[in-house]
């Protein structure tokens, strides 16, 4: 059975198969006591997200499905390059060297949606005097 982002919504309740944790325990198996679970298996995974995003999508909620489609590229990066990333985008801490070195960082890492993003902040900094010295 395709999955129809229309119809399928919300994951948990009309396609449970579809969803599971990082460590591949489907959700109708996860249990919040069980000795499998530990807090890396309470994440969502990267399909997960994509499928979110597949459903924001068809409801015509564009802007949800583009931020749920960069954390599906993001989610399997390790938490320090996230964090990294956030400070990196924060106004006058990066010039336009230090972000365009980040777009390019998570595009080798598979994420280009996210360094498309980046290079948009980057550019709107620009504009607004935002980047550092």
């Amino acid at each position: 059975m395709s999955f129809d982002p229309g119809r399928d919504y919300p994951l948990g309740t009309r396609r449970p198969s579809l969803v599971r944790t990082p460590g591949g325990i489907p959700l109708a198996e996860l249990s919040l006591h069980g000795e499998r679970v530990d807090a890396s298996e309470l994440r969502a995974t990267p399909e997960t997200l994509r499928l979110q995003a597949e459903v924001a999508r068809a409801a015509g909620r564009v802007q949800l499905a583009g931020n749920l489609a960069r954390a599906s590229e993001l989610a399997s990066l390790p938490d320090e390059a996230i964090l990294e990333v956030y400070t990196a985008l924060r106004p006058g801490r990066s010039t336009a060297a230090d972000l365009e070195g980040w777009a390019e960082r998570l595009e080798r890492s598979e994420a280009p949606e996210t360094a498309a993003f980046v290079r948009d902040a980057a550019r709107v900094y620009a504009e607004r005097g935002l980047l550092a010295g």
